[in-house]
């Protein structure tokens, strides 16, 4: 419905990683849901993975409304929400990054983000490799 273009860039090398496949899988659909709804009509959402020393990070970047620096700490933070009322407008709990952070931290991996308003945002996590 948005017409959002959607860019897989993950070379065919990257390393393996030993990971709970359902659960890896319900943070990239968490990450790129969150993208989809906070990206504009005609965007585009980016996922790529690199090798970063002993670790994968996964990247999911969009071109979307962004976030306030002053709420990026609290990011991760159960029911935390930056802006109430549009939440309240496209669903959610408030608990999907705190379940990425968790998923991923069990994983032995770190969470992060960087965003800029009115630019969009990158999401990254860290898996160890195999």
């Amino acid at each position: 419905d948005k017409a959002i273009t959607i860019k897989v860039n993950i070379p065919k090398n990257t390393p393996k990683i030993l990971a709970d496949e359902v659960r890896v899988a319900q943070v990239l659909l968490n990450l790129i849901d969150n993208a989809i709804k906070y990206t504009e009509n005609k965007g585009l959402i980016t996922i790529s993975a690199k090798e970063q020393n002993k670790f994968v990070q996964v990247d999911v970047s969009d071109t979307g409304i962004g976030i306030p620096e002053k709420d990026l700490p609290r990011l991760f933070e159960r029911f935390y929400r930056v802006d109430k009322a549009r939440s309240r407008e496209l669903g959610g709990t408030g608990l999907g990054l705190s379940i990425v952070k968790h998923i991923v931290s069990a994983h032995h991996g770190d969470v992060s983000v960087q965003s800029i308003l009115g630019q969009g945002s990158t999401f990254s996590f860290t898996i160890p490799k195999v």
